[in-house]
């Protein structure tokens, strides 16, 4: 089964307070995605929240897809992503967010981000992951120890069983969705029985490409349609 988010507001204004939350039944299979990419628009000041949080039963399966996020310059966000999972439930995660319009050249001079994920499987903790940028963001990530001049970041995550197994299929077909037509950079890692894959690039086309080739390989199955639109 397939759903699809429907932000009605067309976009997140300054302050805007948005929240998510899905409960998988035992044995449910589901992919959620967004019917666009996200805008998060300039703020006076105000901080915009948005909180996804995700419940699944014994195994249930979730691949949580949406479309990417787009930063405009003075865009303040706080981000959670929360999810509570049974002993052997799956979940794969795909998130990807662009750090100004690049069809306008745009930069972001001034701007927060904060991301925070927080994967619990029978209450215990087994992934934590917090991004904070917060200032003249697109300076940051021109530092090689931040983003190497990177305009958008992806980030994948699987915490299903037998996830941290499948650490060389994952980099084969990072390898076999190759850089695309932009010089993207990713690179997979497992450990405590969950899977990472990271992506960087200069260009969110390109980026995008590369992460859609790969879930594609990965998951055995097409991108949700919208995805395609």
């Amino acid at each position: 089964m397939e759903g699809i988010l429907v932000n009605t507001a067309g976009g997140i204004a300054c302050g805007d307070d948005f929240s998510v939350s899905a409960r998988l039944d035992p044995g449910a299979d589901l992919v959620l995605t967004t019917v666009a990419a996200e805008k998060v628009y300039r703020s006076d000041g105000p901080v915009s929240h948005v909180r996804n949080r995700l419940d699944l039963g014994e195994g249930a399966r979730l691949a949580w897809l949406p479309q990417e996020t787009i930063l405009f310059d003075r865009a303040r966000l706080r981000r959670s992503f929360e999810a509570d999972l049974a002993a052997d439930s799956a979940l794969l995660v795909a998130e990807i967010v662009a750090f100004g319009r690049a069809a306008r050249g745009e930069t972001l001079q001034e701007a927060l981000f904060e991301d925070v994920w927080r994967v619990r499987r029978n209450g215990k903790l087994v992934y934590a992951d917090t991004v904070r940028l917060e200032g003249p963001v697109s300076d940051l990530l021109a530092r090689a120890a931040l983003g190497g001049g990177a305009r958008a970041m992806g980030t994948i995550l699987d915490c299903s069983p037998g996830a941290e197994a499948r650490i060389e299929e994952a980099r084969a077909h990072l390898d076999a969705a190759g850089p695309g037509p932009g010089p993207t950079e990713a690179a997979a890692s497992a450990w405590n029985g969950h899977l990472v894959v990271r992506l960087l690039g200069p260009e969110i086309g390109a980026l995008r490409e590369l992460t859609a080739r790969f879930l594609t390989a990965y998951r055995g199955v097409p991108m949700p349609r919208v995805w395609q639109s």
